[in-house]
This record gives C-alpha cells, structure tokens and sequence, in this order.
C-alpha cells in the first residue's frame, strides 16, 4: 500500500471516531444534556471531517459538510435556537454524512445528488433564522484571490504595519495538522471573516521538488488581522490545531518594545529583567506592510503564544494483523509455561522447591503479559452501540411509533472479535422490540403509558463476562398467542405443559414467528433464532425475562475474548477436558444420599433443598468413567443459559489453568458439546466444553425442545 493510500485509510478510520463522536453529542443536545463542549464538539467533528475530504478530493463529503458545519456554527454562536426539529434535522445530517464517507470510501462514490433533501432540510433552517449564506452554488468557496499573500524566506527580518486595533500572528502547521484532517486554508479564511488580513507565505523550508512529501507542511504564514472581534474569538478559530501546530498571537495595540542585555550584576540586584523590543526594520522592495516580528517572550500575561492544549493520551495506529500475531504468540506462550509447570511437577522434591518459585513469577509475568495484550485488542461496545440510533429513528418513521433509545456503559471494553459479531444480533433484537414490542402512541395512551416508547441497551463487566442487556417497556410477550404459534406450527406437542419462561423461549426455535404478515422489518421467522446461534457461536449465553404489559429484557452473557481463558481442567475416565471458569457456579462432592436416580430423568442432585437435574458427563459423551455407586466423583454446577442450572458429574478436577482456544470447526465441522480445543501442559490435546450444548443434548428425544435434562 502506497504512503498516499494509508494516509486515506487513516482518514476514514479516524471519520468513525469522529461520526460516533457526532451521533453521540447529538444525541445528548436532544435529550437537554448538552454544554457548549457538547455543541463544539459536533462542530469541531464535522469541520475535521470535512477538512480531510477536500485533501482526497471528495467534493461531495466536503459540500455536504460544509453546510452541515455552517449550520453547527451558528448554533454555537447562538444565532440558531436548538429545538427538537432541529436537533432531528441534525442527526439525519449525520446519518447522510456517515453514508457519504462510506460512499466515498468505496470505488463508485456517492450519487450527485445523494443527501439533497437533508441538505434542503439543512438550508432551511439557516433561512428560517434569518441566516443568509449562499449554497446554491454547491462548491465551497475556497477563493484567496483578495488575500495578499507577501512569500518570504525563512529567517528574514517580517516587519510592517503593527499599528491599530487588530492582532498579529504566526502560524506554522505540523504534519499532525495534515494527518488529522485538518486544512490550513480554510482556517485563514475563517481568519479572514474576521476582519482585514495580510498575510506572507514562508516559502523558505520548501526543498526541492525531489524531496517534497506530499503529508508534510513546508509553508507557514505571518499575518496581520486588523478586527474589532475579540482575542478570544481570534484564538478560537485555531482550536482545533492548537496542538498541531506552531502558533502565536499578539495584539497589535501593545507598545513597541526592545529586549537589552544587562549584565549580570543588574540582573541580580533588579527585582525583575526589564525587556523592551526593537521596532523592526521593513524589508527592502516590500511593496504591503506586514505583521511585525512575532515575540517569544510576551510582556503580559495571557498575551502571545496560545496556551498549550491539556495533555492528551499519546496514541497510535497499528494494523490488527500485527496485534492478532502478538496474540498468537502469547497464546503459544501460555501453553509453554504450561508444559513447564508439568514437568517441574515431575521432578524431585528437593530440586523442585526453587524452581517452583520461579516457575510462579512466570505464571505471574506470562498472565500479566497476555492481560495486556488483550487490553489493547479491547475496544469499548459503543463502536457498536452508535449504530443503533440511526436504526431506532428509521424503524420509528416506518412504523409511526415515537421510540426513544437510552444507552449506558458504552464505554465497557471487549475483545475486538467479540464486537464484530455483535452487531446482527442487538440489530435483530432492536428491531424486533420496534416492531412486537413497543405499542402504537395511540395504544400506550390507552393503557396509561407514555406516549414514547423507550429501548435501554446497557453494557458492563459482571463476572469475568460482558452483559449486555437491550429492554424495553413495551407489552411483552403474548404466551398464548406464542404457544398458538408454536403448535399450530408442529414446534411442541399439542398436549405438552409448558411454564410461561418456556413458552416465551419459543420465539428462539428456527422458523417461528407471530407476525400476521411479512414486512421488510420482520415476519419471516429468522430473526430471533439468528441471534441466539450467533450469541452461542461466540460462547455466549442469551436468557429473556417479560411481563406482560410491561415489557421484555433480553441478557446477552459474553465471554471477553476468543483468545485466553481461564479453565477448570476435568478428568472423565482416561480423557480430560475443560469446563471454562465463567460457566462455573461451583463445585462440590456431594454424599451419596444426596444423589436420587427418578424415573424420566437421568439423575437429581439434592442441593441446600432443592432438586437440580444432573447429568454423568461421560455417560452423556459416551466415555467410559471410573465412577462406582460409592464414589459419587465430583459435581460441577455450571449454567446453561436461560436461568438453568444442572449438575455436571465428573471423575475428578485437576486444578484451574489458563488455556488457549483453538478452534476444530474448521477441521471437524461443529462437535456436539465441544466449543472448542486447547493444549495442556503435557502437550495433550484436551477439547473446551460447551455446557450449553451439553444440556440440550440430555433432553430426552421424544422432546427435543424440552429444557429440562431428561431421560433418554
């Protein structure tokens, strides 16, 4: 990939931080909880956005957002109310700018006239706020033709003018400026609204044509602003490259002064060095005056360079497949230190003793060590969660229902595969919220509630798990329509007695569903199952809570990574397999009496009073297990999703270990009760567990849909 080519990349991984930064502010303006940050946040997102554009050309990016930034401009500067259609008009402005960077990100490009009506729209506001700005054109003006520009070279004496209520500057861009989409062009002429300015070109770091690189700033520019605006307006327009750039800014009206050498003696019986500047001379044949030489040493306080910006968190870009090599490797390094461990277990006590206080720092470093490099593959949910408004407010206009969506702990960090592969299932489920859930406004006045109607997706860390959770307060699940549903259907038998959590887990099983007809939102049965294969594809678990009338909440429990887990190793007659930790609600050896064989099921387990149904793993594998009447081996409680819990009978656990997930599909196809596979610290192959799968497959057969662990 050329340098230009990455250099465009970079642009438009830094447009979804900066759309997701856009939809996020104005979301918050639209619930009232905005500040001026907020409202000059948006403004500074789309203004970065549209500066990168026009570096690659991409006219139709830049006009959009030029029209969207004037009117964000004028909301800021108070000229423009912000009321609840402006704010909507606003976040279809940002649901068409997000379209145009990805329009403008593949070969073909936007349409002309793509986002027309929402620049309309956009236009509009600013007529009816008496704004005049012309558009009609639909360029940007970019025209400098009445800009004096006086080129120089580096190192000579700039003087000239310095007389008058105005502002002299010096502004010299860094190659962060280029990189970050920013475009000091339009900023001058931003300057230029302002007031009169002139302006000289520094030409003299220009080298040859051999040696310029396209990303870097060889120009910077001297100015004079003659204005009556205020410093605080002048030093707003370089917000945002005050960090990017070589920037200082004196007020024209301050008395010439000279700096003097004093001695030493002087200097250390005066109470403060006394500093005057020498008036500067005009370069011979300058034909306009110029800003006088900037000082690097302001007399007043608050005067001269632009304050630094806040320390920022460094960062920088590096590309997945680098990161998932690193992953790779402390996954193989996970596994060495496992081996290591087993073979000191081997040696003689007395040599043993201080090798396994070594062996313990490594354990200690090497768990370290991958806990970071997991946190760098980490990324928060909202990547995610910021595309969920723009589907909340389309689905609201097809179906007329007045739908708010409130999300919390967007911030919540999980590994980078977990979250691409979460975007079809909460999509599937905001939809189906939209459309079976959430009553008509009209309905929900009838039943006393809220005319709108309101979606939470929330994330957080519970667990050594991520749960998310999308709820909604709408009528919840019909169990009688959906047991209608199910054995008009042939799903159940028509005589089967379901509890009412089994019924509303009917709308996961393939095919079903309760719509009366077949839409472009849902009705064709494939919804629901979809999400609850893609969520157990992943290791996850999905349980789904309602009341009638007052709502539903689905619960999607995901693992952190796919890469490095933490796992109880378990041995069943000869073979060994893992049981991952987060499954794991505890471990006993319960006495005999408490374990009670009953007709239909494959066993129970008396627990502090109640019954839990229990399964012999090696029965339900078909592995020959050691277990005799009178060693009742150990059992595992572990959950299998939904608010179930069994008891898995093994032969005996052999301690908790961290291991790496290997996958076997593509080799095997997928393995009933096996998620995956890791090797153990003797090198052997041990497969990962799926409890899961396990309890369905401890249904008996005549009921497969069944969740209760039965006999065969």
């Amino acid at each position: 990939m050329s340098s230009f080519e990455q250099l465009k990349q970079t642009f438009f991984d830094e447009c979804g931080d900066l759309l997701q930064q856009i939809e996020a502010n104005l979301t918050e303006i639209r619930d009232a909880n905005s500040t001026e940050d907020t409202i000059n946040a948006v403004f500074r997102a789309v203004h970065s956005i549209k500066g990168g554009a026009g570096i690659f050309g991409f006219d139709a990016l830049v006009n959009f957002a030029h029209v969207f930034e004037t009117v964000m401009d004028a909301i800021r500067d108070g000229r423009i109310a912000i009321t609840p259609d402006n704010i909507d008009t606003l976040l279809m402005a940002g649901d068409v700018l997000a379209d145009l960077v990805g329009m403008s990100r593949s070969e073909d490009g936007p349409a002309e006239d793509y986002g027309s009506e929402c620049r309309a729209a956009l236009e509009e506001i600013m007529r009816q706020n008496g704004e005049i700005e012309a558009f009609a054109s639909g360029e940007v003006a970019d025209d400098f033709d009445d800009i004096d520009f006086v080129p120089v070279m580096a190192g000579e004496d700039i003087a000239g003018g310095g007389q008058g209520q105005g502002y002299s500057f010096v502004f010299r861009p860094s190659s962060d400026l280029f990189r970050k989409g920013n475009e000091p062009l339009h900023i001058l002429r931003e300057l230029r609204q302002l007031g009169e300015l002139e302006l000289i070109a520094e030409t003299g770091r220009i080298p040859s044509l051999a040696e310029i690189e396209f990303d870097q700033p060889y120009i910077g520019w001297t100015g004079t602003l003659r204005t009556e605006a205020l410093r605080a307006d002048v030093e707003a327009i370089f917000d945002f490259v005050s960090g990017d750039c070589e920037l200082e800014i004196r007020s024209l009206t301050e008395p010439p002064v000279v700096e003097l050498a004093i001695d030493t003696a002087s200097a250390l019986s005066a109470e403060a060095p006394t500093t005057l500047d020498a008036p500067s001379v005009p370069p011979q044949g300058a034909s306009k005056p110029v800003s006088p030489a900037p000082q690097s040493k302001p007399e007043k306080p608050g005067e001269g360079r632009v304050p630094a910006a806040k320390p920022a968190v460094t960062t920088m870009r590096v590309e997945l497949e680098k990161i998932d090599r690193v992953v790779n490797m402390v996954g193989e390094l996970v596994i060495a230190q496992a081996m290591l461990g087993q073979i000191v277990q081997e040696l003689p006590e007395h040599v043993m003793g201080r090798l396994m206080q070594t062996l313990d720092e490594v354990v200690q470093h090497t768990r370290e060590l991958k806990d970071s490099v997991m946190s760098i593959r980490a990324q928060p949910v909202g990547a995610v969660f910021q595309r969920m408004p723009r589907l909340v407010r389309e689905l609201s206009a097809k179906t007329t229902k007045k739908v708010r969506l409130e999300m919390t702990g967007e911030n919540t960090e999980v590994d980078r595969s977990i979250i691409e592969r979460l975007a079809d299932p909460l999509t599937h489920i905001i939809r189906n919220s939209m459309d079976h859930g959430i009553e008509s406004p009209a309905d929900r006045i009838a039943l006393g509630k809220p005319e709108e109607g309101v979606i939470q997706l929330s994330a957080e860390h519970r667990g050594g798990k991520i749960v998310i959770e999308v709820r909604d307060d709408g009528g919840g699940i019909n169990s009688e329509r959906v047991l209608g549903k199910a054995r008009e259907r042939g799903l159940v038998a028509a005589d089967a007695a379901l509890t009412e959590d089994e019924i509303n887990n009917l709308i996961f099983m393939p095919g079903f569903s309760t719509a009366e007809a077949v839409s472009d939102i849902s009705g064709r049965g494939v919804g629901m199952d979809v999400v609850r294969r893609n969520i157990l594809d992943i290791g996850g678990r999905i349980s789904l809570k309602s009341e009638r009338g007052k709502g539903m909440a689905l619960q999607l429990a995901l693992p952190l990574t796919l890469a490095v887990m933490d796992g109880m190793v378990i041995r069943v007659g000869v073979e060994t397999y893992v049981v991952p930790m987060s499954a794991i609600v505890e471990c006993l050896r319960p006495p005999r009496s408490d374990v009670h064989s009953l007709i239909g099921t494959r066993g129970m387990l008396k627990l502090r009073g109640d019954l839990l149904p229990m399964v012999n793993l090696g029965e339900l594998l078909d592995v020959a297990s050691n277990l005799t009447d009178a060693d009742g081996g150990v059992v595992i409680i572990t959950e299998a999703g939904e608010g179930v819990r069994f008891g898995l009978r093994v032969d005996d656990l052999l301690g908790h270990q961290q291991v790496v997930i290997k996958s076997i599909e593509e080799s095997y196809g997928t393995v009933p009760g096996i998620a995956a596979a890791t090797i153990l610290g003797n090198g052997r192959v041990a497969f990962i567990l799926d409890t899961e799968k396990l309890f369905d497959m401890a249904a008996p057969p005549s009921n497969p849909k069944s969740r209760t662990p039965m006999a065969a």
